[in-house]
This record gives C-alpha cells, sequence and structure tokens, in this order.
C-alpha cells in the first residue's frame, strides 16, 4: 500500500518537474533555474564547516613504469582522517603542470584499492594526467567504528545508512560528509605545485558517481566531469529499484523538483560525459532520457558538444572501455589533446599493502581521531543547547507548533473526516468485535477491530496502537481482552504500513533498518515523515473514536516504535486524550546518537528534528497524563 501511495505521489513531481524543464528556452530562465536548484541542493546539505588546515602528509611512494603512486593522508575536517592515492605522470614524459582528476570511489570495501578504481587512476596518470582517488567514509582505511579487534563491523552502503539515521536528527545527511570530503580533496589537488589549480575534474563510478554528480553540481571548481554508473531519470528510478542508500536520498529533493538529469543541468556548459551500462539495476532508458534532457540544454545555450553519452554492454561497473572513454574525455577538455588511446595489458594495481597509508590500515586507530559520529556529536550538543530557550514555559505553545511543522502534521481541525467502512462483525462472550476499515485519504487504508462491551464502564474509550499490528495484543488473558473485560471500549488500529499493509519485499538492510527503509525513503525525498503521517492517522482514528463514542477524550495505548508518532499526537493534541501509555517505544533521539550503530530506528526520524526537540520535549509537554512502561533504548534493549 505504502509503496503505491508514495509512488504515485513521486510520479506526480515528475510530472511537474517535465512541465517546469520544457519552460527553459532562454540562457536566462536556464541560469536561474539552475541558481535556485543550487541553492536548494546546498541548504539540504546543511552548512559546511569552516576550511581549516589539511595538514597532510605523505606516508610512502610506490614507483610504476610511468608513474609514481603517493600515499596521502590528510585532514577534511581537524582530526578527521582521508586517506588517498596520489597517481603521479612521469615528469621525463609530460611536463608539469598537470591537469589533476579526483576520483571518488564506489561502493567497494577497498576502497581507493579496488581494481578499476586504481586501474582508471593509472590509465590518467600515464596519458599526462594527475589523479587523486580517495577512500569514502566506511570504506578502504576509513571505518568509522571500529571492534576489538581492530576491524570495522560494517561497511559501505549499510554503514552509510547507519551513519544517515543520526544524521537525518541533526539535520544532515551522509552525502554532508561525502561531499565535504570530496572539496577537501580538491582542495589538496590544487595545493600540490605539480597540478594546474584551473584544470581539475572529476570521475567516479556507482557510489563514486554519485559523489562525482554531487560534487560537479555544487563545486564551480570542476570543469570538466565523468560521472558513472549512477545518473538515469528520477521517474524510471522510482519505477525500478526505488531509493537507495542515505547518501542518494537527498530531503525534500522530489518535492521540489531536483530530479537526477539536473546535476548535469546545474552545471551546464561545462564538459560532462555520462559513462553507464546496458544491463544496470539503474534503468538505461532512464539514463538515456537524463542524457536527452542535458543534450537539449546544452544545445540551447550553444555547446551541444560539450555533454556526451559513452554506454558499455555490460552490468554495473567501471569497465575498461569506460575507463578509456572517460580519460580521452579528460585529456580533450583538461589537456586539449583529443587522440585515441588503449588501456595497457600490464597495468598492474597495486596491492592492498602498496597502496595502505596508515600503520594498521585504519584510520580511526590513528591517536586522537574523530570519526562522523563524533562530528555529528558536537553538532547535536550545540542544537541541545539552543533548544534549552524554545521549552522555557512561556515559549512551549509555539515550539509545539514546530513540532508539527518539523514533523508534517496538521491541526486537528484541518484533518479531514475518515471514511469508515464496515467489514463484518464477530460475537464473543460478553463483546462484541467490528471489523473496519479506516480510510483517512485516498490510497492508505487502516485496518481496525472495534472491541465493544456488553456492558460498558463509562470511562474513556481507549484507542490502541501496536508496532506488530492490531492483533498483536488481543486474544485470551492479553491487554486488549483485560481491558474489554473491565468494561472499556477499544479500537485497535494498523497505522499505515503496519499489520495488514506492513512492507514484506525491502528484506535487504531490514534487521537494522526495517523492511519498510525504502518506503520511508520515498517519503523522505518527497519532505514527508512516517513520524508525521502515523501521527496523523493517530488523530483521526482518536477523534472518530470519541465521536462515536460520544466522548469528550479517548486514552491512548501505543507499544513498540509506534509509541513515538503517538507521542506526538498526544502532545501536539493533548486535549483529545484522557490518558496516554507508551510501551517499549524509544526513550530519546539523543540515544539514536549516542549508541552508534542501532537498531531500526531510521522509520521513526524527523529531519532536523534536534534543532527544535527530542522526545522527552514531548514527555514533558504530555505531563501527568503520561505513562511510559518499560522504555527502550536506541539498539531495542
Amino acid at each position: 500500500m505504502m509503496k503505491r501511495y508514495l509512488l504515485k505521489q513521486s510520479l506526480d513531481a515528475c510530472g511537474l518537474w517535465r512541465k517546469r524543464y520544457e519552460q527553459l528556452k532562454t540562457p536566462e530562465q536556464i541560469a536561474e533555474y539552475q541558481k535556485r536548484r543550487k541553492t536548494f541542493f546546498a541548504r539540504q546539505l546543511g552548512d559546511w564547516p569552516r576550511r581549516t588546515p589539511l595538514n597532510p602528509r605523505v606516508a610512502g611512494k610506490v614507483q610504476r613504469p610511468g608513474f609514481t603512486v603517493e600515499k596521502i593522508v590528510f585532514e577534511s575536517q581537524p582530526k578527521h582522517y582521508v586517506t588517498a592515492a596520489m597517481f603521479m605522470p612521469d615528469p621525463t614524459r609530460h611536463k608539469p603542470p598537470y591537469p589533476g582528476v579526483l576520483v571518488p570511489c564506489g561502493h567497494s570495501a577497498l576502497g581507493k584499492g579496488c581494481d578499476p578504481y586504481q586501474r582508471a587512476a593509472m590509465l590518467l596518470a600515464i596519458n599526462g594526467i594527475a589523479a587523486l582517488v580517495f577512500d569514502p567514509i566506511d570504506q578502504g582505511e576509513r571505518g568509522q567504528l571500529l571492534d576489538s579487534k581492530g576491524r570495522p563491523p560494517m561497511w559501505g552502503t549499510k554503514a552509510h545508512t547507519m551513519l544517515g539515521v543520526g544524521s537525518i536528527l541533526v539535520g544532515r545527511n551522509t552525502a554532508w560528509f561525502e561531499i565535504w570530503d570530496g572539496m577537501r580533496a580538491i582542495d589538496y589537488l590544487q595545493s600540490r605545485r605539480e597540478v594546474d589549480p584551473k584544470r581539475i575534474g572529476c570521475t567516479g563510478n556507482s557510489g563514486g558517481g554519485t559523489q562525482t554528480s554531487y560534487l560537479m553540481a555544487l563545486d564551480e571548481r570542476i570543469s570538466c566531469a565523468a560521472p558513472g554508473c549512477f545518473l538515469t531519470s528520477s521517474q524510471r528510478l522510482a519505477q525500478t529499484i526505488g531509493p537507495g542508500d542515505s547518501e542518494q536520498n537527498i530531503y525534500r529533493q522530489t518535492a521540489f523538483g531536483m530530479h537526477e538529469a539536473d546535476y548535469v543541468l546545474m552545471r551546464a556548459p561545462k564538459p560532462t560525459l555520462i559513462c553507464c551500462v546496458t544491463r544496470d539495476f539503474f534503468d538505461i532508458s532512464g539514463t538515456w532520457d537524463t542524457f536527452r534532457n542535458a543534450k537539449r540544454i546544452y544545445t540551447r545555450l550553444g555547446f551541444s558538444e560539450r555533454v556526451d553519452l559513452a554506454e558499455q554492454d555490460e552490468k554495473h561497473g567501471f569497465h575498461m572501455q569506460l575507463r578509456v572513454a572517460m580519460v580521452r574525455w579528460m585529456m580533450r577538455w583538461l589537456d586539449g589533446k583529443d587522440k585515441a588511446i588503449t588501456e595497457p595489458d600490464d597495468l598492474k594495481p597495486l596491492t592492498k599493502t602498496d597502496i595502505q597509508c596508515t600503520p594498521t590500515g585504519q584510520v580511526m586507530a590513528i591517536k586522537g581521531a574523530r570519526s562522523v559520529y563524533d562530528i555529528n556529536d558536537d553538532h547535536a550538543a550545540v542544537l541541545a543547547k539552543r533548544r534549552e530557550e524554545l521549552w522555557k514555559p512561556e515559549r512551549q505553545v509555539e515550539t509545539l507548533k514546530q513540532v508539527a511543522e518539523l514533523a508534517g502534521i496538521r491541526p486537528l481541525d484541518q484533518l479531514p473526516a475518515p471514511i469508515v467502512t464496515r467489514a463484518g462483525s464477530v460475537k464473543r462472550s460478553g463483546y462484541s468485535i467490528e471489523k473496519l476499515v479506516i480510510k483517512p485519504e485516498a490510497g492508505i487504508y487502516l485496518p481496525g477491530l472495534l472491541f465493544t462491551p456488553d456492558k460498558k464502564a463509562g470511562a474513556p474509550p481507549v484507542l490502541y496502537v501496536h508496532e506488530s499490528g492490531k492483533t498483536a495484543d488481543a486474544g485470551d488473558g492479553k491487554p486488549i481482552d483485560k481491558l474489554v473485560a473491565s468494561g472499556r471500549v477499544v479500537l485497535a488500529v494498523d497505522l499505515r504500513g503496519i499489520g495488514e499493509t506492513a512492507q514484506k519485499s525491502q528484506r535487504k538492510f531490514s534487521s537494522h533498518f526495517g523492511g519498510d527503509w525504502k518506503d520511508f525513503y520515498s517519503a523522505y525525498l518527497l519532505g514527508r515523515s512516517y513520524v508525521g503521517m502515523r501521527a496523523e492517522d493517530v488523530l483521526l482514528c482518536a477523534r472518530w473514536l470519541a465521536k462515536h463514542e460520544k466522548n469528550a477524550s479517548v486514552a491512548l495505548t501505543a507499544v513498540g516504535h509506534v509509541g513515538v508518532p503517538a507521542l506526538h499526537a498526544a502532545a501536539i493534541e493533548s486535549d483529545l486524550f484522557a490518558s496516554v501509555k507508551l510501551a517499549g517505544t524509544l526513550t530519546s533521539w539523543s540515544d539514536v546518537l549516542a549508541k552508534r550503530i542501532v537498531k531500526r530506528q531510521l522509520i521513526n526520524t524527523v529531519h532536523g528534528a534536534l534543532e527544535a526537540y527530542d522526545l522527552p520535549d514531548l514527555t514533558g509537554a504530555v505531563g501527568k497524563k503520561l505513562t511510559i512502561v518499560d522504555p527502550t533504548s536506541a539498539t531495542g534493549k
């Protein structure tokens, strides 16, 4: 249900993007379009840190025929170490200063040591272009968390998404760290006297293609780019594999109308080569659509030759033909040379040991090293200090309005009355059960069970929501049956994406991030939170139940992670609830940041929430109505 619901909204947004695109006819209109998207993109990522000394050092050199490899360590932020390999041309064959090309790595555990990324850098170097290949966070030597044996407990896309959970809460994105590392890597390239600072290129494949797309759109210093195996169209991405790991999802991107093609359009008419493969999981028809959209804009600007596409009939990867096409593109636009080249058969990538920059092979083993989690902690501490002012008693009403706005919760009087359909009934000894389908909006159906005792006690009816669905606490001797036996009317409801509408097909990452992580990111791209949507479900159902039972207020019980949206609903519309009970609910979002590796907390994040509030602030707002039973940490314990 949620996949269909969110897909429709995503495709509607793609249609709006197409209309805006077709209106771009003049250089002035294109320039304004580029400016708005660059401003939006930078704002969504968050403020960049201060440029601090790189403190670079060369940890060693390896000499090879036609080039030299220097092993580099620098600090993109204080004590936040980046490991890289600089492939430098032979000065007896090529006269410096050379063009410089940054090569962000794709999602390989080896990072800069991965075979195709080394070969790309080698091919650049033997053709007279310096190349800097660096390890992204949680790849190569840059594991951001180490276990007792000094090894990363997770890496790559899973680790990036884990970082994304806490980053969302402080208003950042995993991409914030990757892009800043890339920008500082360009600073390093430009600092080398052998490199011409005005001739900078960028190329990367897969996750490196993501980073290249971001960097080439945001950093004006990149005069030539060649992203590989990433760009498709937003429409085809939504219709095929859907959202990827955290850095590939920029908050409100789809809703704003910044689509895949815009990474190229934002830099027009600078030279850009789209590298792709026919049998990629990034749909090739979408890649061609993005290329065509870019070609039309480049042509309108008078530089149609500056955007092109190289396609190899292969599966996902930085294949030899793409590496050759990339190097020819860089030579043409950075070095003024347009000639056929081939990749030598005798290129021999360095071993993992040969390319290692640090003594142990992990930057976090360096004394005083700071991880991305430490950097988020610092930012969270600043936000916590600011929040103290927001939650003074005289400001609480206004702050709760800010909470509602951040989570995307409309005032109760603006929520439509749901359509409620009866779907049958069951008679039990002493009570009856009525099956309901509650429809709060088009495309959303909330299955519910209304338990009505033969003899009502006159106490407020109970709205009961459970993370495992409406029947989890129903049955002989279970909590719902005890409530009904005491004379209470109980409405047990599956909130959207729970119980009968639970997502079961998104199994990758599900043990860490839940079985609906892709749906979460689809909503995130639309600027919507599951917390907000489910809080509105709670409010609609509570209001309906109060009216149905002719009662002024409702008792609310929430079990498990649905306690987070239930708490939001109770804090924002306190008058609707006679009492609130939370069982097994997360203690705080601050604990999410503190625990680092957390369990299934993605679904209950709100972008930038910690700029205004944490969960204990909401418990304080609910006050004496609230009972908390068995609170849980971010690890689920």
